[in-house]
Parts: C-alpha cells; structure tokens; sequence
C-alpha cells in the first residue's frame, strides 16, 4: 500500500569534547596550552530527489542517528566532524515537528537540516590569557538536537484527475501521459497515485491519477481522506464521469461535495469536467448527458468535454483547455507570492535581556538560552571551568539578580539541569 505518511525520530551527533594539554618539549616540560577543540557533530539532512517516490522505507527504520564528532588532541588538532545522516525523501514531502512544519521539500534537490549536531568543546588553548597562562579547562561538546518529526507526502502535480471508482482516470493518464498505471475493470484498480508527464503544444505538466473517491471520503471512508490530500497541491482538477452511470448528475454532485467537505474547501479549485467511455454509446446520447450536465453546472454545453481513451477522440482538445487553465493558475500563484512578499513587514529585533532568574525552594533556577549553552559546555568537573562559568553568569548580570531575590554566596545556581555553587 502507498506510504504516504511516516514518523521518524532524528538525532543529530554530539559535539566533540575539547581537549586540555600543554606543550611539552626538551627543556621545557609544561609549556603553554595546546589542546584542540573537539568536532562538530553531523546533522540529520533530508533531501528530495525524483527517484524516490514513496515513503516506505521510513515505515520500518524509525531512527536515524548521524554520528558524533570526535574529541580534539594535542598540538591544537581538532576532532574530525561526525558524518551528517541524508535522509532521502520524495518532492512533496512536508516535515512537521508537532503542529510546526520545519520544511516543505516541493522541489528535486530542495534540502534541509532537520536535527542540527552540537558545537565542539574549545580546548583549553582557547582559554590563555594575560592573568590566565596554563588554563585547566576544556569545554565540552554539545548535545545534537533529537526530534520527532512527522513526514508527509503530496503529490506536487499540476493537474489531479478525481472522479469516482472506475471513471477512466488510470486509462486516460495511461494514454496521454509517460505512466503505466495498473488498468482494471473494477472498483478501486489504483490504490496509489500515479504520476505522469504530459506534452501538449511544446509546453507540458504533471498529470496525477487520484485513487477513486466515494461518498464521505472527506471523512476518511475508502481512504477518502488520504487520497483527497493529494489533491490539496493540485492547481487544476479534471473530473472524470462515466457516461455509463446511472445518474450523471448524481455522480458529478457527490465528487464536488467532498471536495467541498475536505479541511481545505478543494470545490473552489479551476476544474473541467469530462464525460468518459463516449465510445459505448450512441452519439446522440453522449450529447443528451453533454447538455443535461452543463445545465446543471450552469455552464455551455461546448465547456464539458466529450472523451474517448479507447479512440482518442476529443483528448486533444481536453489537454490544451487544461494546460490553459495550468497556465493560468500558475501565473496567479506567481503574482500573489510576489504581493506576500511586498506586504512582508520589516522587523526590527530590539535588546533583550535573554535570561531570567527564578527562586525555586532552596535554589536559583537560571533560564535561557545563550546562558544555558555555556553551562552545557562546561565541564563541572574542572574548577578553571566553574571560575569561568561564574565569571559569565557575573557580567551578564545573572548573580545581581539572584542577588536581589535574596540570594547570597553559597547558594545553589541551578542551570541547565546542572547545579553549582555561588
């Protein structure tokens, strides 16, 4: 079955740890520092590329790690940076962590860094200074960010042929198009969207074939739900009506209505409606069902095409009204993405604080985020790494605050789930 949605965990690499060395040389046995910064860790990267069309492989590997960064050494050598994990993904896929979307891949190439590794330690020769000369210190490296995140397909087609189960869609696709979909005489033949190529008046578009819809698909019945949001990115839709049905009416109104029932209203859509199968009945009847259509439509009988897969009649003249109809939709896309970013306002950061101090029982609780990264970064096993980590907190004003909550030294500061004393 197609894949269309998957959760994934993942987890970007660790930062190498710093490192803390001196010089050591013939006459000369402690030298100045010369530890090296540890590596960064590799991000988790994902890509989209054509040749992949599902999401399929995440269904059954659900975690995916890039790997960490590698400690400095001595001499000043940096640790190697850990190796980024690419996570291949199909054009369309939508990355959300919670309700909030990271990235929308539309495109073959578009990429994106979804979990980003950690920073590397410095090494203690980071650290010399006039008052400072042997520095015993050495950061540590950070932790790689770990996400869960939701992957989700849509098709990115110009044109999506809806229509009920077995009005021709994999049939018309297969005859106008590059795709070879699976062609059947029951209902429900095409449980996956097929994509094809279609080329028309040296111009050409993405043609896809919806599975078919039945009545409360908007409520996920017959798979309804995942077929309709394949149709969301679709610019135009061309709805498919056999002739052979008992109520073409009928047939036409229950597409359209869950089209309109769906979360995003798809009825407002440009669409063109095709009357299919035409070579199994007499003329005059194809022209009978043509009329009464558009009259229900409200529109003239010339606008609702006639077809034949089977003998190819009228699929010219279908494709070029609705590549017309492509072109035009894309140049609207075009000229409100350029108002958006006319109408885009210019914002203008202002100083903040950035921290906050909070008295929590018998400690102060240090909240945000540049002062809670040095404290992740600090080895609280050093005590040159401790002096520096106060000397911070003091200059950005951390302590005075904890101060005017009525703290004093030899209180307990507690940062980043780390405690150390004032």
């Amino acid at each position: 079955m197609f894949t269309d949605i998957a959760t994934i965990k993942a987890m970007a690499g660790k930062g190498g740890n710093g490192y803390m060395s001196f010089q050591s040389s013939r006459g000369n046995a402690k030298g100045g520092p010369d530890g090296g910064d540890g590596g960064k860790g590799g991000d988790v990267i994902m890509r989209a590329d054509h040749n992949t069309s599902t999401l399929s492989k995440y269904r059954t590997a659900r975690t995916w790690q890039a790997k960490d960064g590698e400690a400095g050494f001595t001499n000043k050598r940096h640790g190697k940076n850990g190796e980024d994990t690419v996570l291949i993904v199909p054009p369309g896929t939508i990355i959300r962590e919670g309700e909030e979307v990271l990235a929308d891949l539309e495109l073959n190439g578009d990429e994106c860094i979804v979990s980003k590794g950690g920073d590397g330690g410095f090494g203690n020769t980071h650290f010399k200074s006039s008052i400072r000369q042997a520095p015993k210190m050495a950061e540590l490296g950070e932790v790689g960010e770990n996400k869960d995140l939701t992957l989700e397909l849509k098709l990115v087609a110009d044109v999506g042929l809806v229509g009920l189960p077995n009005a021709g869609k994999s049939t018309l696709l297969s005859m106008v198009s590059n795709a070879r979909p699976e062609i059947g005489s029951y209902a429900f033949t095409t449980l996956v969207p097929n994509l094809g190529v279609v080329d028309i008046d040296d111009t050409s578009f993405l043609m896809a074939d919806i599975p078919g819809l039945i009545e409360g698909a908007s409520e996920g019945k017959g798979l309804g739900d995942e077929f309709l949001r394949h149709v969301e990115r679709c610019k135009v839709l061309l709805h498919l009506i056999d002739v052979n049905t008992e109520d073409i009416v009928a047939d036409y109104q229950t597409i359209r209505q869950e089209l309109k029932n769906y979360v995003v209203d798809l009825s407002e859509r440009p669409s063109i409606v095709a009357l299919t199968k035409t070579e199994t009945i007499l003329e005059a009847d194809v022209k009978k069902l043509q009329t009464k259509l558009a009259k229900h439509i409200k529109a003239k009988p010339d606008t609702t095409h006639t077809i034949s897969a089977v003998s190819q009649t009228g699929l010219v003249a279908l494709l070029r009204d609705t590549n017309h109809l492509v072109q035009q939709a894309s140049k609207a896309e075009a000229e409100q993405l350029e108002i958006e970013d006319n109408e885009m306002p210019v914002i203008t950061l202002t100083s903040a604080i950035g921290w906050s101090v909070e008295k929590v029982g018998d400690k102060f609780v240090v909240s945000g985020e540049e002062v809670e990264r040095f404290a992740r970064r600090t080895n609280f096993a050093q005590l040159d790494g401790l002096r520096r980590l106060r000397e911070i907190l003091r200059k950005k004003g951390v302590l005075k605050e904890a101060g005017r909550l009525d703290g004093e030294k030899g209180d307990i500061i507690s940062i980043a789930g780390k405690d150390l004393k004032w």
